[in-house]
């Protein structure tokens, strides 16, 4: 019997020679704005993607001009935070080696820029390095961003939590010095076969791998959306350990039931002590038991599915060489970010600012990029981004939260009145750039939001809090599963429409309609609305409502129930 073809990709990190490939003489070339096909793919290893500007594709074909190649680099900032001074310098990267001239908060709690020349690429790299921040392994086949509370000074477990979770983002690095060599001038290592990855392995991991902290009762990182996740365990105001999940993840493919999106699992308790090797017990799991065939059943959540819950927690048991205790009871309620000002336990304020979608820009009565930059001058605490695309202002003292407040209105960053229901909407970044995207997101959805909230009004729900996501496509940058109303891109103007996922994170939707336009997303929305107004319990969500009433069935079992 002949062996198994494996996916192109794994030939690709193959011959890489440990994530170096050629990209080097592909930056270097000026001829074209594009590097090749094979370099692309170990490019995203760097944190970067090779994009173009879609507005302009079919005008440029019919110049007879290749497409206008740019690149997205995404930072490595694990936990979201970082000092007022690397702020600066992510400002004045942005607009000095990019045509945006604008940041991009992420879903994932770090920052992006977008529109970089390949000219540019290699000095905004070390622009970063200058300011002491990276951006390797953000994307690829292994660990990227470790999410975590990012408000850490909370408490005394905040704190705690912020530190284990920069461990785990430092410990999981690949071990090759191809970003130093590359992009850094490093010295070059004479034989690349010398290298280990006493973690990846050659081929590294067979898809992306993300993690993510959480505090309870706060769930803003999404933890059972991702494929490891540890939520925190207090007794008495002291962090005694973690409860583990693992196998979450939100991409699949319109059309193919055998691609879902699916909520981790929970496989116990762990002393904090030994989160390193539950962790690499994890990962190396996958590595070795995952799907490297077909990148489309890859990830972690497809290993446990195709190997069982209980193969799969032997395995990490007998490579942690700990057993995981039982789970210890925790509750996680809000998703949302803590708004406004927030006193930590040091007696220092911290300020978060909704922004939408996640851009930040400069625009007419509203300078967001400026007014950050100008508090940055004169602030001495941090910079906190979080998973829903917003940024806290950090470690402000009683004697600065007058000035740092007025400057927030000055520039705009203050004085919207919010409905809660938009304070826990997130978007990805789709059209024009992301070359996967089948509809608009980000530039479309302040509008479609503004039209969700009106239907709220009419029906008197306005203060009642609604999860509403909205992505280009299925891969689910923006956690649309997890959504009590997930958007999801089918077609320019059109969308699947997904109800019934829970508030707090534990439950994904379902598909209720496909490939419809806004009036009838809109239509579907008015008569739901007008029920849970008159019929809904006391506290009752929205997503668990139009579960009880019959409109979707609960996904229970993601592999069974999110299709069928």
């Amino acid at each position: 019997m002949s062996e198994q073809k494996l996916a192109a990709n794994e030939y690709i990190k193959a011959r890489s020679r440990h994530l170096r490939g050629t990209i080097e003489e592909g930056i270097a070339d000026p001829v074209t704005g594009a590097i090749s096909e094979d370099d692309v793919q170990v490019l995203k290893f760097h944190g970067t993607y090779m994009q173009d500007d879609r507005d302009l594709r079919n005008e440029r074909k019919e110049q007879k001009l290749e497409p206008l190649y740019s690149f997205m680099l995404r930072a490595r900032v694990a936990g979201g935070v970082c000092s007022a001074e690397q702020w600066l310098a992510v400002d004045d990267i942005s607009r000095q080696l990019t045509t945006s001239n604008s940041i991009r908060l992420t879903t994932r709690q770090t920052f992006q820029y977008h529109g970089i020349p390949k000219r540019n690429l290699k000095a905004l790299v070390q622009g970063l390095d200058r300011a002491t921040l990276d951006a390797i392994a953000a994307c690829g086949d292994v660990n990227r961003n470790v999410m975590c509370n990012p408000n850490p000074v909370q408490s005394e477990l905040h704190a705690e939590v912020y530190e284990i979770a920069k461990h785990l983002s430092e410990h999981m690095l690949p071990h090759t010095q191809a970003y130093a060599e590359i992009w850094l001038d490093k010295e070059k290592l004479l034989s690349t076969e010398e290298e280990v990855e006493p973690i990846y392995g050659d081929t590294y991991l067979p898809r992306k791998f993300k993690m993510a902290v959480a505090i309870p009762p706060d769930n803003d990182v999404d933890v059972y959306t991702n494929d490891f996740g540890l939520i925190a365990v207090e007794e008495n105001g002291q962090l005694v350990g973690f409860n583990l999940t693992a196998g979450g993840g939100m991409g699949s493919t319109h059309g193919e039931v055998e691609t879902f999106p699916r909520l981790a699992d929970d496989f116990g308790f762990i002393n904090k002590a030994d989160v390193i090797k539950f962790a690499e017990a994890v990962v190396t799991t996958q590595r070795d038991w995952g799907n490297r065939v077909n990148r489309k059943r890859a990830r972690l959540k497809y290993t446990i599915v195709d190997h069982g819950y209980d193969n799969f927690k032997a395995e990490v048991e007998k490579r942690a060489g700990v057993k995981f205790q039982p789970k210890r009871d925790v509750v996680l309620y809000d998703r949302g970010d803590r708004f406004g000002w927030v006193k930590g336990i040091d007696d220092q304020w911290h300020l978060t600012f909704f922004i939408e979608c996640g851009r930040i820009k400069d625009e007419p009565g509203k300078m967001l990029q400026t007014g950050l930059r100008e508090i940055a001058k004169v602030h001495k605490g941090d910079f906190r981004m979080t998973a829903n695309q917003n940024m806290i202002i950090a470690g402000v003292p009683e004697s600065e939260k007058d000035r740092i407040e007025a400057m927030a209105r000055e520039y705009g960053l203050l004085g919207d009145v919010l409905t809660t229901t938009r304070e826990h909407s997130i978007a990805c970044v789709a059209l024009p750039t992301c070359p996967l995207a089948m509809a608009e997101s980000e530039r479309y959805f302040p509008e479609f939001m503004t039209k969700v909230e009106a239907l709220q009004a009419k029906h008197g729900i306005s203060e009642l809090p609604i999860v509403v996501r909205m992505t280009g496509c299925p891969n689910g940058c923006a956690r649309p599963f997890a959504a009590e109303i997930g958007l999801v891109g089918k077609a320019p103007g059109r969308y699947n429409l997904y109800l019934g996922a829970s508030f707090e994170g534990t439950r994904l939707n379902k598909m209720v309609r496909e490939n419809i336009q806004e009036a009838e997303i809109l239509a579907e929305l008015d008569g739901l609305f007008g029920r849970y107004a008159s019929e809904r319990n006391a506290d009752e969500s929205f997503g668990d409502f139009v579960v009880r009433i019959g409109v979707v069935k609960a996904v229970i079992d993601a592999a069974k129930d999110f299709h069928g």
